[in-house]
């Protein structure tokens, strides 16, 4: 579809519950009025079981499922909202029956735009691992030195949790801060409910260094495909 045209986005929600609503609700802000969009539900517990066997086969499946309603419901293309949830990207579009729109791709851009050479990434463990899927070209990726694996699970437990406790948001911006001490340029949420631990700590006093929410990356990319204001075959 060429430029102009507005396209009715499709959601991949549930996983978790938190991502959604920011999703959505920065989605809205960003389109304005006219916005179409249309959200099914997954389930992170579900996520979680096959992400921790890397069964992307399986999870595909799942996603493939969900975007047959999208496409039912008249949408023009769906969205993943979970980055972790994308470690089955490339399986699920090549069956997918809608353009898949990545999550992880236009965060590269935007980091560059931003001017953060070195990026510190908060996340999965497999997220922080490759560096996005090593989908980070233009931008260096930094993880977390130490046990990588239970950085990831203190993120999952918020994630399936849907909030995150005093003592959980204390230890990721301490984690935020040690990246920052390596070299990162800034901190980047890799992980879409991270926004449970650092929102309302961004502005203002904050957490003392720059946060960049991968997640409005990839909002604005759906923003821009929701107004007509790029078109879906200049991303595929």
């Amino acid at each position: 579809m060429a430029a102009g045209a507005r396209l009715h986005i499709g959601l991949i929600g549930g996983i978790g519950v938190a991502a959604t609503l920011a999703y959505y609700d920065r989605l809205i802000r960003a389109a304005g009025d006219g916005t179409q969009v249309t959200i099914v539900h997954a389930q992170v517990s579900e996520l979680g079981r096959n992400f921790n066997a890397d069964d992307r086969a399986a999870q595909a499946q799942v996603y493939a499922r969900l975007i047959d309603r999208l496409r039912a419901a008249s949408c023009d293309c769906a969205a993943i909202t979970s980055l972790g949830g994308h470690f089955c990207y490339a399986e699920t579009a090549a069956i997918a029956s809608l353009p898949l729109v990545s999550g992880v791709k236009p965060l590269d851009a935007y980091l560059e735009r931003e001017d953060v050479r070195t990026a510190g990434l908060l996340g999965t463990a497999r997220v922080m691992a490759t560096g996005l899927y090593g989908q980070l070209i233009r931008t260096k990726a930094l993880a977390p030195e130490g046990d990588l694996d239970a950085v990831g699970r203190a993120y999952q437990d918020i994630a399936q949790r849907g909030a995150a406790t005093e003592a959980e948001r204390a230890f990721f911006i301490g984690e935020g801060r040690k990246l920052i001490a390596r070299g990162a340029d800034a901190v980047v949420l890799a992980g879409t409910d991270l926004n449970l631990v650092f929102d309302g700590k961004i502005d203002g006093a904050g957490p003392g260094y720059k946060v960049i929410d991968a997640l409005d990356a990839h909002v604005a990319v759906l923003a821009d495909l929701a107004t007509g204001r790029r078109a879906l075959a200049d991303l595929m």
